[in-house]
């Protein structure tokens, strides 16, 4: 599983983040990025009803999506989410013993790191991409300056990326990107405008399938 799922995001690129989305519109929601050409969709534990979501999305998306946990911050919830179907794991926070425990299992976990100490110890820990978190603080010259001597070690930029700078990230050479509600705009779902997120999210899958890695 860990190079398969590697090798999905970097080709896909896009990590979307799914948090507080209503239940009764989670599966629109899903079907309609899946239809914008999304494939990672990561579902927040502090969502409501988070674990019945990402069964769900398990049953009904497997087939064109790769449903992950997001917001996983200790042990007890990364065994949750891997029992409801999560197929990775994504952190704010660097958790060591979460990591131990998605190597044993056969799932991935990319936890959240910000400093050069915490991506080296994420990476040596087992994880096999970190998300370098909170971007929209950092920057995208933090990027640059912190791939120069960690560049062996796959980051996935999250925080503060939009439609503007999408590719400046892959040129400062991020593997992905975790995005939020630029992609998942709450209003559309709450108005059920499910075929304009669909493009929505299409235009944001085309631009990140443009953008040339360094």
């Amino acid at each position: 599983m860990s190079s398969d799922l590697m090798n999905v995001l970097e080709k896909e690129k896009i990590v979307v983040i799914l948090r507080g989305i209503p239940i009764d519109k989670a599966d629109a929601t899903a079907k309609a990025l899946a239809d914008g050409g999304i494939v990672l969709l990561e579902v927040t534990l502090n969502t409501d009803g988070a674990l019945g979501i990402i069964s769900s999305f398990r049953e009904k998306f497997s087939d064109r999506l790769r449903i992950g946990a997001g917001t996983v911050l200790d042990i007890g919830q990364a065994k949750e989410a891997v029992a409801a179907g999560a197929e990775y794991l994504i952190s704010p926070n660097l958790d060591e013993e979460v990591i131990h425990y998605g190597v044993e299992h056969g799932v991935e976990v990319w936890p959240g790191t910000m400093t050069p100490t915490e991506i080296v110890r994420a990476y040596k820990a087992g994880a096999s991409a970190v998300k370098l978190f909170p971007m929209g603080f950092l920057g995208i010259d933090y990027l640059k300056e912190i791939r120069a001597p960690l560049n062996h070690i796959p980051m996935i930029a999250t925080g503060g990326v939009n439609l503007k700078n999408l590719r400046s990230f892959f040129e400062a050479g991020a593997v992905g990107v975790g995005m939020g509600s630029n992609i998942v705009d709450k209003q559309l779902v709450q108005e059920g405008k499910f075929n304009e997120l669909t493009l929505r999210a299409r235009t944001f899958v085309n631009e990140a399938q443009g953008a040339k890695l360094v």
